[in-house]
């Protein structure tokens, strides 16, 4: 089989070359390249490739049209929205993900952004390198907050379990029914929206989340309310969010994701509002679970050709 990473995985070399070694000691061959989103140059790194490796970068659905003797892509990810799968379904292409591997990592980050937002971290910081003081910027707890979840799979649910650690009431919005000890209460998300002090999205990007959170339901926000993003950006609507941040319909925001993977362009709307925390899609980059993904996306690598397809999509 040839085996193509077409980017890195975060981990180091020597971690890589000891799956190379035991790759090539099955008899296949492994091939690391740099990332590289031109459409061209994927093209030729897939063209005889058995099996394609790769993490975030999105593939040019040309690139798997010249991969003919492909069989098997393995996403060292949680999202594919980044992949052509119907391509891949009408070729019959197994796909595999790596599901879990930075269900803590997001999580924390989500509690951060809370957490800042709340206190006015951004705010006192600058405050305090100008010499200045908290005056007229003292914040709230977390604590007593009511925190809507919109998508309770792994990562809501762990979102929602760290959040009653701090004593919040939890409601959730999700497409199937939540039995969790961590969330109070499953309801619409009209319902949610209206209610929750902080709304808090782990939802996939699918054509029924797209723009699920726009116009019409940021306002239906309490104006003291919170957005936190750590899920698809193309689940909100930027423009209609830069708007309810500048003419003070909710009290702010947190985006580690956008339309587009980082970097942005300078106009981005996103990146010109108040109290709004913006990141480069930092949510799942933490080094334990980038040693925690290479483990998962080899070990659904071993299964598949040893006959056995884990993490299916």
């Amino acid at each position: 089989m040839k085996i193509v990473l077409l980017e890195g995985l975060g981990v180091s070399r020597e971690t890589l070359q000891k799956h190379a070694r035991r790759l090539e000691a099955m008899g296949h061959m492994f091939t690391v390249y740099e990332r590289d989103p031109d459409p061209g140059v994927q093209a030729e790194r897939c063209r005889d490739a058995d099996v394609l490796m790769l993490a975030n970068m999105p593939l040019a659905p040309s690139a798997l049209e010249a991969a003919k003797e492909l069989k098997f892509i393995n996403v060292a990810f949680t999202g594919v929205d980044h992949i052509p799968m119907a391509q891949a379904r009408q070729r019959g292409i197994a796909v595999s993900n790596a599901s879990g591997y930075a269900t803590q990592a997001v999580a924390e980050l989500s509690i951060s952004f809370m957490i800042q937002l709340l206190r006015n971290v951004a705010e006192t910081e600058a405050r305090c390198r100008e010499g200045g003081t908290k005056d007229g910027l003292v914040g709230n707890l977390l604590c007593g907050k009511t925190v809507g979840i919109v998508g309770a799979g792994a990562i809501g649910r762990k979102t929602a379990a760290l959040c009653k650690a701090f004593g919040c009431a939890v409601t959730a919005f999700s497409r199937s029914a939540v039995r969790d000890a961590a969330i109070d209460r499953q309801t619409s998300l009209e319902e949610l929206l209206g209610e929750a002090d902080i709304v808090s999205l782990h939802c996939p990007l699918t054509e029924e989340t797209k723009g699920l959170i726009g116009e019409a339901q940021l306002r239906l926000m309490k104006k003291s309310a919170i957005l936190i993003n750590t899920a698809r950006g193309g689940v909100v609507d930027s423009t209609a969010l830069a708007r309810a941040l500048t003419e003070g319909r909710i009290a702010g925001a947190a985006c580690d994701v956008f339309e587009t993977e980082p970097p942005l362009p300078a106009d981005h709307p996103l990146l010109h509002c108040p109290n709004t925390i913006v990141t480069p899609h930092i949510g799942f980059a933490s080094a334990e679970s980038m040693e925690q993904r290479a483990d998962i996306v080899f070990e659904n690598l071993y299964s598949w050709l040893d006959g056995t397809q884990i993490h299916a999509v």
